[in-house]
């Protein structure tokens, strides 16, 4: 029967999550957690391990979450589908580990095999698991499962090696995600229920101190976790200061998202990725909220005696939700429906075995309490397929997202985003314009609109976004490179030398304004200032392929055709679909008088981008030296429907014309 349960849970699992294996990455932090990750995207090597375990990169310290992205990459590529795959595979895993520790703890088959259904279907979660760079949810509570597996054992049967495996197996979920803080104390509620370790009201005050002291080296990893959390976040600027979230702005914030949390667990409306932190808090709505939490705190509490799972599971969800209910406010979101991946199972025990014993004492069949559990999680799992379905699209997801919040002006800023990367800038400029709307200072919205804008050629009105974000922040080091690159497209290139200098200041390894510095710097004349600051980038990211190209570049202009086609060569290497370095490759080669070489270069170019008018030319005339004249004509035809002001292929073809007469 326990296997039979097994297998099912895992079937509902996969069956419900199966379609994420098409899913594409989304554009809010997959980038920097996978996509555009140059670390991860190098998959797993020492040197990236390395910079896992000594990083506190974006805002967190998880070096395990960082290596399994790299285990993905290396086994996989950039392969979104099997990215998903792992995420799926993890929380099918979990649910399992989740079913069969309550089961050894509690003997109850039914009740068990019901909170590990609901856990494994409700709707809250689909964001841990649909989304890939919540990797870290699904990987951490794979080690808080192993760590009550451990515990349990050692509970059976304690011994150093059984709790030195209790500790790794905690000190690995840390790694993966701090927010596993707060599992000393689950395991201390374990005590009570269902371990009976100790028993309320009966038990003395030395078995509680023993149970205490049992668990002080786990805590004594939980208090380093939270001081290297802390410190990475705030030195990474994440955490909100308290002159914009004072101290009981966030006190009532958290008051009313644990009653949210209980709403949409308890009927899971309305989900959405980014919830916009509430314009106005009345004290009417916190107080009565306030209320609400100490009466249920109070009943359960009275109740402990005789029915401890309700004070367990209660305080099982209030306790794992403090790290991120907003008091160390940690980004913009008030709540989030990721959270409630741990917390959700202290109310699916209390729903669990309240019902099953609420049925026992009403004397109703056995068979009622199975079928209600049945209807729940099958009612769950309609809302989470309709859930799963949103994460296919970015866009839809965001779209969704304003949908169901109404004012949101981070999830406006990243529909544009995503629009932008679709390459509907268009689209996403009025999206950026509601952003900042909303919030006025809200750099990004700002950075990004006059991305936009540069997308479709209004570079003046970009430059004026980028110096107003520069007035909010005026520290702000990618504010600067991207000036200097619009700076750089209006031809004010003194202007975005300073701006690419005064980045560079601020983060010396900041490859992009290297490498626009050394644009800047060529157009200049300043070949030999260009290569240097090409080379300094390559040192910082040897895996830079428009470096690679543009030093290529830089070399070639000098006369050293050796060195600069092995540039080139090494940026098609990292970038096989990289068009420009393709076409300079293959100018190199024709300059060599290496014909045939420079042709399959630059049609590998026009393979990649059919507008690519350069290449079309260069092909040109490379065809026309091998006298395929009328290739020839072909080509210099299709660069004036592309440019049809060019001169150059104007006077080639009048003279290949007049050549063939």
């Amino acid at each position: 029967m326990v296997w039979a349960i097994a297998l099912a849970l895992a079937a509902i699992t996969i069956v419900l999550y199966l379609p994420v294996r098409h899913y594409p990455f989304i554009g809010f932090d997959d980038p920097g957690y996978v996509t555009d990750n140059g670390r991860v995207k190098g998959g797993l090597t020492l040197d990236a391990v390395r910079w896992a375990i000594t990083a506190g990169y974006f805002a967190n310290w998880h070096p395990l979450t960082w290596i399994s992205h790299m285990v993905d990459v290396q086994l996989f590529g950039m392969n979104a589908g099997a990215h998903h795959v792992t995420n799926l595979a993890l929380h099918v895993t979990n649910t399992l580990l989740l079913f069969g520790v309550l089961y050894r703890m509690t003997g109850a088959l039914g009740r068990s095999a019901t909170v590990a259904a609901l856990f494994a279907v409700h709707p809250t979660h689909v964001e841990s698991v649909a989304w890939v760079s919540e990797r870290k949810d699904v990987l951490s509570t794979l080690f808080w499962m192993l760590t009550l597996w451990a515990y349990w054992a050692y509970t059976r049967k304690p011994g150093l090696g059984r709790y030195l495996l209790v500790a790794v197996s905690f000190a690995l979920g840390l790694m993966a995600k701090p927010m596993l803080v707060t599992l000393p104390c689950a395991l201390f509620l374990l005590d009570v229920w269902p371990l009976r370790r100790a028993v309320l009201g009966e038990s003395p005050r030395a078995v509680w101190l023993r149970l205490i002291y049992e668990k002080l080296p786990l805590l004594a990893l939980a208090a380093a976790s939270s001081v290297i959390t802390f410190v990475v976040q705030r030195n990474s600027g994440a955490v909100e200061s308290l002159t914009i979230l004072p101290i009981p702005i966030r006190i009532s914030n958290a008051i009313l998202a644990y009653w949210g949390y209980i709403e949409k667990l308890v009927w899971p409306s309305g989900l959405a990725l980014l919830y916009p932190y509430p314009k106005n808090i009345y004290v009417g709505s916190v107080l009565l909220v306030l209320a609400l939490l100490i009466a249920i705190t109070v009943v359960v509490a009275r109740a402990a005696r005789s029915r401890p799972y309700l004070l367990i599971g209660w305080l099982w969800f209030m306790g794992t939700l403090v790290p991120v209910i907003g008091i160390v406010q940690v980004g913009k979101q008030p709540m989030a429906d990721r959270y409630t991946y741990l917390p959700s199972i202290g109310l699916f025990i209390m729903l669990a075995w309240g019902l099953t014993e609420l049925l026992q004492r009403a004397r109703a069949p056995k068979a009622l309490a199975a079928a209600l559990s049945v209807g729940a999680v099958a009612m769950f799992a309609v809302v989470a397929s309709a859930q799963v379905e949103r994460w296919q699209s970015s866009i839809d997801l965001w779209e969704h997202t304003i949908a169901v919040t109404g004012d949101n002006y981070l999830a406006e800023n990243n529909l544009g985003w995503d629009l932008a990367q679709a390459n509907r800038s268009a689209e996403a400029i009025p999206h950026y314009e509601a952003s900042i709307r909303l919030s006025p200072r809200f750099v990004g919205g700002h950075t990004n609109l006059a991305l936009a804008l540069v997308a479709v050629g209004r570079y003046e009105e970009a430059v004026a976004q980028y110096k107003y974000a520069l007035q909010i922040e005026p520290k702000n080091y990618l504010v600067h490179g991207n000036l200097g690159f619009a700076l750089s497209h209006l031809g004010r290139l003194d202007d975005a030398v300073s701006e690419f200098d005064e980045a560079i200041r601020l983060k010396s390894d900041y490859v992009e304004a290297l490498n626009g510095l050394g644009l800047a710097l060529a157009r200049k004349g300043d070949i030999d200032g260009a290569i240097r600051n090409y080379n300094e980038a390559l040192r910082y990211m040897p895996k830079f392929p428009e470096a690679h190209n543009n030093l290529g570049a830089a070399l070639a202009s000098q006369g050293k055709l050796e060195e600069a086609t092995r540039q080139f060569a090494e940026a098609i290497r990292l970038k096989p679909v990289f068009a420009d370095a393709h076409n300079n490759f293959g100018v190199a080669l024709s300059t060599q008088g290496k014909l045939d070489e420079a042709i399959a270069q630059f049609t590998e170019a026009v393979k990649n981008d059919p507008n690519h008018a350069k290449a079309h030319y260069g092909l040109g005339l490379a065809l026309e030296r091998q006298g395929k004249m009328s290739d020839a004509a072909r080509e210099f035809s299709t660069v004036l429907r592309l440019q049809p002001g060019d001169v150059a292929a104007r006077q080639a073809l009048d003279d290949l014309t007049k050549r063939t007469q």
